[in-house]
């Protein structure tokens, strides 16, 4: 299966396994969304041209790929420097392919929807986050990592647990399909270096970004600035890995590690993402070991693009093979090289690279429908181009 469309950077073995075991069967996509106020550091993200916009780029994002073009949206996809939204790729994907999707609500930009919903409630309409129909995990949005307090022990508790209970329930409602787990929290890699740095993983300088150069200087000194507040809170870098996700994370990053390890106990799971990802991954064996908690290994891999694979001003595969358990990375091969539309080629400059699971929902076509490099770039361009059709007569 290592081919140009699914190709394996870490435990080659391992990986190859899991593709075998999976090929031929049916996805489920769960998409988690999530607010930490680190994006809002001037300059720190591209998954928005300013500040402003990035609040809402989770909301605009959860939108667009529930419902697709033909909708009346309330949150328009913001604008980004170059580059289309990776939204784009997992949409056009799950709506050819007719794919099962489940979106939660961790814990979004706070004006932009309504708390106070039971946890596991549906937001839906206009007071809903995001308008859409997503499941609402009783969380809140994160303060920035800089911080050293970004969220509540009970947020970061409570935000585990379901995970914990609906990668349960997804396993057992589909014992034969796997789970692809995307995320869309914009500033994500920042919180997902803090808390690769604070588990002992030497991470900087290997982090990605939306940005074709990483600001790795930028994120560094974000980071650092927290943990020196969070140990100056007593909390210490040998202590509950949760207490050090509430310090420094975002709240997504608490609900997938818990669906993580709950469905690797009954089916394999795919999760979407690069960095990010990664630093899930680590929370992961961090959190089990500590709380002495069951999980299979053998049944998670880590799902990104080649843009974030081989990006040459990060080190991701370098960064995986540093975690105390090493994961399965795989990259599809998806070149946007030769596509008619400019925002697509700018992914070729360096610019978006990942999110909304786009790499994963891409390997996933792949190997669950065979689907090849022309049948990607047809989907996605044809969805680009009716949303761009979509746009100027609405204006």
């Amino acid at each position: 299966m290592n081919n140009d469309l699914i190709r394996v950077y870490t435990q080659v073995s391992q990986a190859e396994a899991w593709l075998r075991k999976y090929q031929g069967k049916n996805p489920v996509f769960a998409c988690i969304f999530g607010f930490t106020e680190t994006a809002l550091i001037p300059g720190i993200s591209a998954a928005g041209s300013t500040p402003e916009a990035r609040k809402y780029t989770a909301c605009a994002d959860a939108e667009f790929l529930y419902f697709g073009v033909e909708h009346e949206f309330k949150y328009y996809l913001p604008p980004l420097n170059a580059g289309a939204s990776p939204v784009f790729i997992t949409r056009a994907i799950i709506e050819a392919l007719n794919i099962p999707m489940y979106l939660f609500d961790a814990g979004s930009y706070e004006e932009a929807g309504s708390r106070g919903k039971g946890a596991g409630e549906y937001s839906l309409g206009s007071n809903g986050v995001a308008a859409v129909p997503m499941i609402d995990l009783g969380g809140t949005s994160a303060k920035c990592l800089s911080s050293g307090m970004a969220m509540t022990v009970e947020t970061v508790l409570g935000l585990f647990r379901r995970g914990l209970d609906w990668g349960e329930k997804l396993a057992n409602q589909n014992p034969d399909a796997y789970l692809v787990v995307g995320e869309c929290v914009v500033g994500g890699t920042t919180t997902a270096l803090a808390i690769l740095t604070a588990l002992g993983i030497s991470a900087a300088g290997k982090v990605n970004s939306s940005h074709p150069v990483c600001n790795h200087q930028q994120k560094w000194e974000v980071v650092e600035m927290g943990i020196a507040r969070m140990q100056a809170r007593g909390i210490g870098l040998e202590g509950d890995p949760l207490e050090i996700l509430a310090a420094l994370g975002d709240p997504m990053q608490a609900v997938v590690a818990g669906m993580a390890i709950a469905c690797s106990r009954k089916c394999g799971i795919m999760l979407g993402g690069g960095t990010q990802m990664l630093a899930v991954y680590a929370l992961i064996n961090a959190i089990a070991k500590f709380h002495n908690l069951a999980w299979q290994p053998e049944q998670i891999v880590v799902g990104t693009t080649r843009w974030v694979a081989e990006d040459q001003t990060g080190a991701t595969v370098e960064l995986a093979k540093l975690l105390e358990v090493t994961p399965p990375l795989l990259g599809t091969g998806l070149d946007f090289t030769r596509s008619r539309f400019t925002q697509l080629q700018a992914y070729e400059q360096g610019f978006v690279k990942e999110g909304v699971g786009a790499g994963a929902i891409s390997i996933a076509a792949h190997l669950s429908h065979q689907w090849l490099q022309d049948d990607l770039l047809t989907n996605i361009e044809s969805l680009l181009e009716r949303y761009y059709t979509q746009i100027s007569i609405a204006n």
